[in-house]
């Protein structure tokens, strides 16, 4: 009997069997001789232990009468049944059980005498309030769903861990309080649930002992291990930090013996290069990650005279390759190299498996065991449970590298704005100067404090709509193009096959009327590829529809396999603009730098973004005044003016009429912002600050209060602020570049909806006049913006 418990409990334990013995009292009154009979027997045993009904709190009592309360259960347990059912009796969440089946005494003994059932993943803590929540359910009938699941890890005979899930059943006990309880009213459970992480509040309410939990539970597990494998593997190939494909090989190696049932099953991996058509062993700083294959290379080509032609149904099918006995295949093999190199490292069965994402191989997963046949074609069939998760974990591995390799280049060179290098220079003069090798140099933050922002941004309207439009389209084109060719088709033992897929992709084709869903595209995409090309593809037809099938071919785009025309014509709109305005911002930036020192950067989305942060902090040599920022603040409006006039003398040569909105955001607080050193970029620094950066993210999508139309609209700028101050200042500058013949003589003026945590802000929006005196760039034609581009 296994008998480990917890420190502190709510409650009293009592193991009482009363309910039970109730029970065979009713049958003993029945006029069923034969179970009347027995009954009486059992009752005629339990007199002398009356224990067995009041309580139990000396556990030696259920040790010396084991016989006896294996007769009072075997209701429960059925002898026909212990071999099968993994079963005993328990108090829940408590490590106290005893009267095992046959199949559980196994499990337990196979465990060695040394091991001690513990729940996974379940401390003191999450113990006393699962106790806690007992009595809330079963004494206040509170509906509180506080089970989750439990699993029992148990290693068999041979030392692989198998993982068990718990099923507990609560019938036969009774909660009752004692005088020490701690009455409770829906105020104090409210509180307690909405506090589930303070210990101290639970065990005021339920003090130690406090209630008796008075009569036995039973506890039945069935074998998991495959499921929670599969569930642990996935949690640690899916970890948000995992820098590596695994980051803890000893884990991810046990996992698999747990689902292979090999006690000594390895697991290695190789990522295939497609550029260089190398495999090559995965970078780890501590070469823990091995390689079965490329036990001695870093690297080696895939059609290397070393695989031989094995790897062919590998690469080619993308299908697993094993080998059950490698002596036998090594004897067998024309090329030996495969297998001796195998064996020197007493390999005797092994499984390779490609891992695949969107029909591309990303790598190859090694199993490999000492034992012949331990590995085969039958288990082998198991890697489809986890090679998705693999996948994904190999795919974000590269993209992980991609991204790595990008830091670097950020990280050695890419420049930092030249109004704070002084700050960064003198920072990294300190650390040249006090640098210690026994001892860690502390970087100190990079802030400049009392500084104020500028933020514009010019973006392109409706982008998201105009983006799914052009998919829609290509789409459409694409279908009806199909169509035609399958129109013209000749006929033949084809035909049922082909009415079919027009039916298909005629429905396809209507349901690009409705909105575009977010996988509709990969829908199509992956029908066309599967059902439609093979069926183009091997169709013998007239030449007059083969030359269609070849024009169709010739117009599908080289990277996606699609039609592509219209989001081409869309993206590259997209690119011209930004690349355009963009160019514009940094040279007007050039001259804005004159004014007065201060930080810059910008950003290229659907659109461009700009921030400037300007204060004495940034060039203490230089003194600041507040005229400095007023004159920055009209260089940002004209600034914006000038886009929307290049903007306008684009709109005609785009390849796709794109509208642009400009906005301003104002904010006279001076704030902080603070060099992220773990993201290589300022950030406002401080709570209250970070109210700018709320408003910053969300006022482009605002409406105006009380309507729903958006506080942006094209071919004018808008404005928003909230002093007073503020409109008294931009509403000269507007009166101003009026007067320029800049901006159109209306002014509108409004408030905004409330964002979430900010309230009170107000617009003004003014159009900017778009005439051929305005412009200042010279009409040019599309291929110029596309050579420009390039």
């Amino acid at each position: 009997m296994d008998t480990l418990l917890h420190a502190e409990s709510p409650f009293k334990t009592i193991i009482s069997f009363h309910k039970l013995i109730e029970s065979f009292e009713e049958i003993a009154l029945s006029n069923v001789d034969y179970r009347a009979n027995y009954a009486k027997a059992i009752l005629k045993q339990i007199e002398s232990i009356p224990e067995l009904r009041t309580g139990i709190e000396d556990y030696n009592t259920i040790k010396n009468n084991e016989a006896l309360i294996k007769n009072i259960l075997a209701d429960l347990f059925p002898t026909a049944l212990t071999h099968n059912e993994i079963k005993a009796v328990t108090i829940p969440f408590q490590n106290i059980s005893f009267n095992y089946t046959e199949r559980f005494k196994k499990i337990l003994r196979n465990a060695g005498d040394e091991f001690y059932m513990e729940i996974r993943d379940f401390d003191n803590h999450q113990f006393y309030i699962n106790n806690c929540c007992l009595i809330l359910s079963g004494y206040y009938k509170q509906n509180i769903d506080f089970n989750r699941i439990f699993f029992y890890d148990i290693p068999d005979e041979n030392g692989i861990e198998k993982h068990y899930r718990i099923l507990y059943n609560a019938d036969f006990i009774e909660i009752t309080p004692t005088e020490n309880s701690v009455p409770l009213t829906q105020d104090d459970i409210d509180l307690l649930i909405d506090n589930y992480n303070d210990i101290d509040l639970w065990k005021s309410k339920f003090p130690v002992g406090s209630w008796v939990l008075k009569g036995f539970g039973i506890v039945s597990l069935f074998d998991a291990t495959i499921e929670s494998a599969i569930s642990n593997l996935k949690s640690n190939l899916l970890k948000p930090d995992s820098k590596t494909v695994a980051s803890n090989d000893t884990i991810i190696e046990n996992i698999f013996k747990s689902i292979f049932k090999i006690s000594d099953l390895k697991v290695g991996f190789i990522i295939y290069n497609p550029e260089e058509e190398k495999f090559i062993k995965p970078v780890r700083h501590d070469n823990k990650l091995q390689s079965f294959l490329l036990s001695t290379d870093q690297e080696v080509e895939c059609k290397n005279a070393f695989f031989g032609c094995y790897f062919e149904n590998l690469l080619d099918n993308k299908e697993p390759f094993v080998i059950s006995n490698v002596q036998k295949f090594t004897e067998e093999s024309v090329n030996k190299k495969l297998g001796e190199h195998l064996l020197k490292q007493n390999i005797q069965s092994c499984v390779f498996a490609p891992v695949i994402k969107d029909g591309h191989l990303l790598g190859v997963l090694e199993l490999v065991s000492e034992n012949p046949r331990s590995l085969n074609s039958v288990n082998a069939t198991k890697l489809e449970l986890v090679l998705p998760y693999l996948t994904d974990t190999i795919d974000r591995y590269n993209t992980d590298m991609q991204h790595q390799v990008e830091a670097i280049i950020q990280r050695e060179y890419t420049t930092i704005h030249p109004s704070v290098y002084w700050k960064f220079r003198k920072e990294s003069q300190n650390y040249f100067q006090n640098s210690n090798p026994a001892k860690d140099y502390i970087f100190k933050e990079i802030v400049f404090k009392n500084v104020y922002p500028l933020y514009g941004q010019i973006d392109i309207k409706g982008s998201s709509e105009h983006r799914n439009e052009t998919v829609k389209i290509d789409l459409k084109n694409q279908l009806t193009t199909i169509l035609e060719i399958f129109e013209n088709q000749k006929p033949n033992s084809n035909l049922m096959l082909l009415e079919q897929r027009k039916f298909e992709l005629e429905s396809l084709r209507d349901e690009l009327d409705q909105p575009l869903k977010a996988d509709t595209e990969q829908q199509i995409q992956r029908y066309i590829e599967e059902e439609i090309h093979p069926i183009l593809k091997n169709t013998k037809d007239t030449a007059k529809n083969k030359k269609l099938e070849e024009l169709y071919f010739a117009g599908l785009d080289e990277k996606t396999g699609m039609f592509y025309q219209e989001r081409k014509k869309f993206d590259n709109a997209m690119s011209i603009i930004n690349k355009k305005l963009a160019s514009v911002l940094d040279k007007k930036q050039l001259e804005a730098q004159q004014i007065y020192p201060h930080y810059y950067e910008r950003f290229k989305t659907d659109g461009v973004e700009h921030n400037l942060y300007i204060g004495a902090s940034i060039s203490p040599t230089k003194p600041f005044d507040i005229m400095y920022l007023h004159n920055l603040r009209l260089w940002q409006l004209q600034t914006l003016c000038e886009m929307e006039l290049e903007h306008h003398q684009l709109k005609e040569s785009l390849p796709y009429e794109l509208d642009v909105t400009s906005l301003i955001l104002v904010f006279s607080v001076p704030l902080s912002i603070r060099f992220r050193m773990d993201e290589k970029r300022f950030d406002v620094d401080g709570t209250y600050n970070a109210r700018y950066e709320v408003v910053k993210k969300r006022i482009d999508k605002s409406n105006i209060k009380g309507t729903n139309d958006r506080i942006t609209e094209k071919e004018k700028i808008t404005i928003v602020y909230s002093q007073n101050s503020e409109e008294a200042e931009y509403l000269k500058y507007i009166k101003y570049l009026q007067h320029k013949k800049i901006l159109e003589p209306a002014i509108e003026q409004f408030e905004v909806e409330d964002l979430q945590g900010v309230s009170g802000l107000r617009a003004i929006r003014v159009k900017v006049i778009n005439n051929i005196a305005n412009a200042s760039a010279k009409k040019i034609t599309y291929q110029d913006l596309l050579d420009e581009l390039n």
